[in-house]
């Protein structure tokens, strides 16, 4: 049999032998179009798609290549007396260069937030010291976050049903909300074993309870690891990308190890669900590997995360089991 195929509608259907070589109304769209030998024409699109698939091959080389060209320097990213709970150096241009550069080679351009980057502030600290003990002090978050959110500005705690250990936590924390100026007042009423906290009320302070929090905890668990270790690694936190189509995005934490694999995390102190698929275009988009791209969800349980991580092209984890999900020898 001949082939019909449409160069205008793409209709294609067999038709007898002895039409090849003439040309007949398409059924379709009633375009003139020719009709073809089988033999013939199977062989010119095996032929074009050879030479498609070898051009592939060479952009994949290239962009291997390039990869190649832009990993990290031999040498770890800051030197070992740097303090990086007390230092502007992440906000110096080289420490976050290959970032730049992997975003750079997908067209997308980068707005980078050097305050959420500079940890000579005490923001560090208290994501840390919340993360660390958030099952017992997340109590004491959500009292703050609702108050704040209600334009109030005092909180009362009652420690009388809590532990003498928890007990200890949350005083020690607010002693350290109060040295740091979290808050603007603290006193502990032993007696009658009740906190009372006056909030600050300046922007700033507001959005750490609100869930900055989270991004800085994680943010400085990731930095800890790598300055430990004297591993080469690139990281940014709290900002915007702007793709070739002037989409514009936030993302919470980003780095590159050093073996220049791409490690997303998204960090969600509140609701997520009706946002999953912005998350799952946002990975396609970037080209992460879906182990490579964590939810992490406060809160969430162990079985939860293995559950929608198995239903959807992402990793979920919380914030005891982030950490083992990572990329990051």
């Amino acid at each position: 049999m001949a082939i019909l195929r449409c160069n205008t509608c793409s209709h294609m259907r067999e038709v007898r032998n002895d039409y090849i070589g003439k040309s007949v109304s398409c059924p379709k769209c009633k375009n003139s179009t020719p009709i073809h030998d089988t033999v013939i024409f199977v062989e010119k699109v095996i032929e074009k798609y050879h030479s498609v698939s070898n051009r592939l091959r060479q952009i994949e080389k290239q962009t291997q290549t390039q990869l190649i060209s832009s990993k990290l320097p031999e040498k770890p990213t800051l030197p070992a007396d740097v303090d990086i709970f007390n230092t502007t150096a992440m906000t110096q241009k080289k420490e976050y260069e290959p970032i730049l550069q992997w975003f750079k080679q997908k067209k997308i351009q980068l707005n980078i937030n050097h305050k959420a980057l500079d940890t000579t502030g005490f923001f560090d600290e208290i994501a840390l010291a919340l993360g660390e003990k958030y099952d017992v002090l997340k109590e004491i978050t959500d009292r703050i976050k609702r108050t704040q959110n209600n334009n109030y500005t005092s909180v009362t705690l009652n420690l009388s049903k809590h532990s003498q250990k928890d007990t200890k936590t949350i005083i020690s924390f607010c002693e350290e909300l109060y040295e740091y100026a979290f808050v603007s007042k603290y006193f502990y009423k032993k007696k009658d074993k009740r906190v009372h906290l006056t909030l600050q009320t300046i922007p700033g302070i507001i959005n750490f309870f609100n869930g900055e929090w989270l991004e800085w905890f994680v943010f400085m668990k990731i930095l800890t690891h790598f300055h430990e270790k004297k591993v080469q690694y690139a990281c940014l936190r709290s900002f915007k990308i702007n793709f070739p189509n002037e989409d514009i995005h936030e993302l919470d934490v980003f780095f590159i190890n050093q073996n220049n694999i791409p490690v997303y995390i998204e960090c969600k102190s509140g609701e997520f669900r009706s946002e999953i698929d912005k998350y799952i275009r946002l990975r396609k988009r970037l080209s992460i590997n879906p182990k490579h791209f964590l939810i992490l969800v406060l809160g969430l349980s162990d079985k939860q995360a293995q559950g929608l991580s198995s239903m959807y092209d992402m990793t979920f984890v919380n914030e005891h089991n982030f950490m083992a999900h990572l990329p990051l020898e």
